[in-house]
């Protein structure tokens, strides 16, 4: 279960897979998300945590059976953008503050208090899109992937750089720490 990236024709490209709207597969989301981030050179925290948050909600409230959902990952300018599209567009992402016995139901304040900016819109019927954005800050040594990733991740000679994607349209829904 890898992310799929296009490594031939440009740096553009994002990384994307697609998961079943189970449990399993929104625990299963965060292990590719994570290989991704080292293979990119890019620190795993908070985006570990956001791509776990976002793929819960996905196979919890964006659940269609037989549709899986999709999590895509790229670096636009010096922001990681972590998208996860469902299939359930009639049913937007609410921010909720749960009485303090509920065992659910704070996702999306993690969401909120872990990235710089996260927001929804409405995709190609009838898929819905919540993005999270994490602005990129210098990479730092104890930061850096030690080991060998198994050959999954081969980048092309020459390259060093993580993906590039231009900049999104501005979502429906949008929120920001700034």
């Amino acid at each position: 279960m890898l992310l799929r990236h296009s490594r031939a024709i440009s740096t553009q490209s994002p990384a994307s897979l697609l998961l079943s709207p189970t449990p399993r597969g929104a625990r299963l989301a965060r292990l590719p998300a994570t290989e991704q981030l080292r293979f990119w050179g890019l620190p795993l925290s908070p985006a570990d945590q956001i791509v776990a948050e976002l793929a819960g909600n996905a196979a919890t409230h964006g659940r269609v059976p037989g549709r899986n959902f999709r999590l895509t990952l790229y670096v636009a300018g010096g922001t990681l953008r972590i998208e996860v599209t469902d299939t359930r567009d009639d049913r937007g992402p609410e921010l909720q503050h749960p009485t303090g016995g509920a065992e659910s139901g704070r996702g999306l304040l993690l969401v909120d208090a872990l990235a710089d900016r996260w927001g929804s819109a409405s995709g190609p019927r009838p898929r819905k899109i919540v993005r999270a954005e994490v602005r990129l800050r210098e990479p730092k040594p104890e930061n850096a992937c030690s080991g060998g990733t198994g050959g999954l991740f081969q980048e092309p000679s020459g390259r060093k750089k993580p993906h590039q994607a231009p900049p999104l349209p501005p979502t429906a829904r949008a929120h920001s720490r700034e």
